[in-house]
């Protein structure tokens, strides 16, 4: 399959070293395309599920195929999440075409745009909450699991994939408010800024529309994730587009089936990552 050129590709919560991530999809489309600018909007490698010490093939193909972006003359901009944040004490480092940041501020053809992953409207990623958030992380993994075998049973006799965790959150009022109030604060937050875009990740829930109040209009955009939506943003032509993988209109890439162990915080940390760009820190 012939690489497609894209200015601009965005993509979040990717979750590595998690059981809901997937990465093989992930890689199918990376390997479709040559953007020239990649941003990865927070929770790429997912710090808080260090302990299971569970890293596949398929989730080291991922960061292979990043490498390899970066070799061909792809920036990259790392922007950290809350489950990547042991990479913030390295914000602001720049190692060849690897930028890492905890937000990014850019002018795209004319029209300010603010990157940012969301966790700061997030209580529950701070102080004594956070355990309880890690726990909540913990069953949430295990249930993309288990909703993976149902869904498994459910396409064997012909029927349809369900998500248990979208209708939870959809039924739970508190989850629903809780994702009102990040897009809002997120929105009201960059008009008063006086930005043009507003791209983020960190809640799961894709979403492209533009939103005009009292004191102007901004165009909101969340790249969703890799858990259970599989959405991305892509920008070229002077357009913005959500898009959803879609597994007929790519190749399945080849991965080795064995399950590898490694310490992810030493495979992420710089020295590593200027080894694999050729730069010097």
């Amino acid at each position: 399959m012939e690489k497609r050129d894209i200015p601009i590709v965005v993509l979040s919560d990717i979750h590595l070293a998690t059981y809901g991530c997937h990465a093989t999809q992930l890689v199918a489309y990376l390997k479709s395309i040559n953007p020239k600018m990649l941003i990865l909007n927070g929770d790429i490698i997912d710090g808080w599920a260090f302990s299971k010490k569970y890293f596949p093939n398929s989730h080291m193909a991922v960061l292979s195929e990043f490498f390899k972006m970066m070799k061909n003359g792809t920036e990259i901009i790392y922007i950290t999440g809350n489950h990547d944040e042991f990479l913030r004490k390295y914000s602001d480092l720049t190692m060849g075409n690897l930028f890492l940041t905890d937000k990014y501020l850019v002018e795209i053809d004319g029209k300010k745009t603010w990157f940012f992953h969301g966790d700061i409207f997030d209580h529950t990623t701070k102080g004594g909450a956070k355990i309880i958030a890690k726990i909540g992380g913990i069953g949430y993994d295990w249930l993309i699991l288990f909703n993976r075998a149902i869904n498994f049973l459910l396409e064997s006799v012909g029927q349809k994939k369900i998500s248990l965790s979208k209708k939870i959150k959809n039924s739970v009022k508190n989850a629903v408010k809780f994702i009102a109030d990040f897009e809002e604060k997120a929105i009201a937050l960059a008009i008063e800024n006086k930005y043009d875009y507003v791209v983020c990740g960190h809640i799961h829930q894709p979403a492209d529309r533009i939103v005009t109040n009292e004191k102007g209009t901004v165009h909101y955009l969340n790249s969703g994730d890799w858990i259970e939506n599989l959405s991305y943003l892509e920008y070229q032509k002077g357009k913005w587009e959500l898009l959803y993988f879609d597994e007929t209109k790519f190749e399945k890439p080849e991965i080795e089936s064995n399950d590898i162990t490694v310490n992810v915080e030493e495979l992420i940390h710089p020295p590593i990552f200027a080894a694999f760009v050729g730069a010097k820190i």
